[in-house]
């Protein structure tokens, strides 16, 4: 039975991991998993446009819970996109089958910067709507996560008008010009701390933060041009939930991520889980399977999600997923298998 509100989930694993909390077993749910991988899914998009499922909050709850509940994940993730914030600052979006999305008129120079709208949080009423509805659809001890794109990645989509190998025209923007560069990121913090709020004050239970772009830096530029608009975002946030923290080709930033903030550190899967948390120290932790692992046999997935279960070695905190995003060729066998498989972990 949903339940508005969804007191139960506090006391699930889920959140009592992102606490550090003892669980009976160690919870689990994916990046992606309501994607291209759910013939429920795909045929939905045959239909409906992504930008057009995005905004429509009755599609949008339908797609979330019903991949929580096809794959028995400990929690659901609001289904939308990071970029959708960027519409209502002024930013052109549209997004190209095969391309990916392409933001119009990017950014290259402080002018740019300058005519920037500030995000009136109405213009984004439709997500809270959705996190409203998929609450409400939702069983009471399944919590529910929001999220938004970190400061750094959507600056560099800004930036670079899509997506990059190398990032050139974000690190000549940063480095040329380190005032519009604080500018620009300061206005992301001002919109995204009450996005973030305004998921959690409809229903969300604990947020994510997507850093996606961010291991393209070094720990260097990341400490004197992230960190300090990082921390103030997740200070900005209402207490309370937790915040999970995640970015990939990150292993040589893991410690100053922890510094800008998160009770939780994403993991992508380039870096082990036993050393990760060992510099990371007293903080919870997420992940890391590599997506991929998912489209070998089920020997080679339960070999792979026992090495990092053996890692994690029981301590309170740790919350399995991917190191990325389900990817569209998997088996829903291979992701039921896995999260079952870890479900019946006794170590």
């Amino acid at each position: 039975m949903a339940h508005p509100a969804g007191e139960g989930a506090a006391q699930g694993a889920f959140l009592r991991a992102c606490r550090r909390e003892p669980c009976g077993a160690t919870p689990v749910w994916l990046m992606r998993q309501a994607g291209r991988y759910l013939k429920e899914y795909r045929e939905l998009r045959e239909r409906v446009p992504f930008k057009e499922l995005c905004r429509d909050p009755a599609l949008a709850a339908e797609v979330t819970v019903a991949a929580a509940r096809r794959i028995g994940a400990d929690a659901a993730i609001l289904f939308s996109d990071i970029l959708l914030i960027l519409e209502p600052m002024g930013m052109g979006l549209e997004y190209s089958k095969g391309d990916g999305p392409v933001l119009g008129n990017p950014l290259r120079a402080a002018g740019d910067v300058d005519r920037l709208r500030e995000a009136e949080p109405g213009s984004l009423g439709f997500v809270f709507e959705a996190v409203r509805q998929i609450r409400r659809a939702l069983p009471a001890e399944v919590p529910l996560i929001g999220f938004a794109g970190a400061p750094f990645t959507l600056a560099s989509y800004m930036i670079e008008g899509g997506g990059s190998r190398d990032f050139a025209l974000t690190k000549e923007f940063m480095y040329r010009d380190p005032a519009a560069w604080s500018a620009l990121m300061e206005r992301l913090v001002r919109a995204l701390a009450p996005y973030l709020n305004g998921q959690i004050e409809a229903g969300a239970q604990a947020v994510q933060l997507f850093d996606s772009w961010v291991g393209c830096l070094g720990p260097a530029d990341y400490r004197e041009f992230v960190l300090p608009h990082t921390k103030a975002l997740v200070r900005g946030l209402r207490p309370g939930a937790p915040v999970i923290h995640f970015g990939t080709g990150t292993a040589s930033l893991l410690e100053a991520m922890r510094e800008a903030g998160g009770d939780v550190i994403g993991l992508d899967f380039r870096v082990e889980l036993g050393e990760a948390w060992r510099r990371l120290g007293e903080v919870a932790v997420q992940g890391n399977l590599d997506p991929a692992a998912l489209l070998g046999d089920r020997r080679l997935i339960r070999r792979r999600a026992e090495e990092i279960l053996r890692q994690a070695g029981g301590r309170p905190g740790h919350i399995f997923n991917l190191g990325h995003g389900v990817l569209p060729a998997t088996p829903v066998d291979n992701v039921r298998f896995l999260v079952d498989l870890v479900h019946a972990w006794k170590g």
